[in-house]
């Protein structure tokens, strides 16, 4: 796992990168978060691609636990993917509704996390 630093303002952002999928689990995201908080993080900008797919499969119920992580924990979390090829109307509405928040965002690129993570 690499871990990019990007800082707009006083605001410092994780962009974590990795081969592998490094969230496998409710236990897995809250180390994730965990450990970025402890390095002085202020946001974290994570790839699709290092997230379980059952992630995306809400009735695992996987999304909601770890997302409500970072609510709870007031850690604003950028997730980068191409989220079109999901078909599920709930997993779309899923994504709508988070973009709406403004503190779960889902998008496509890295300037879009980012923009997404400047307020």
């Amino acid at each position: 796992m690499n871990i990019e630093t990007h800082t707009i303002k006083d605001t410092i952002i994780a962009e974590v990168t990795s081969e592998d999928i490094i969230i496998n689990s409710v236990e897995d995201g809250l180390d994730l978060l965990g450990n970025l908080y402890y390095q002085g993080f202020d946001k974290i900008v994570i790839y699709e691609k290092n997230i379980t797919p059952n992630f995306f499969d809400l009735k695992t119920g996987i999304a909601g636990e770890i997302l409500q992580k970072f609510s709870n924990y007031r850690m604003p979390l950028a997730i980068i993917g191409d989220f079109e090829k999901y078909e599920s109307k709930s997993i779309k509405d899923f994504i709508f509704e988070s973009n709406k928040s403004k503190h779960i965002n889902f998008v496509g690129t890295l300037s879009d996390a980012l923009k997404s993570l400047r307020t």
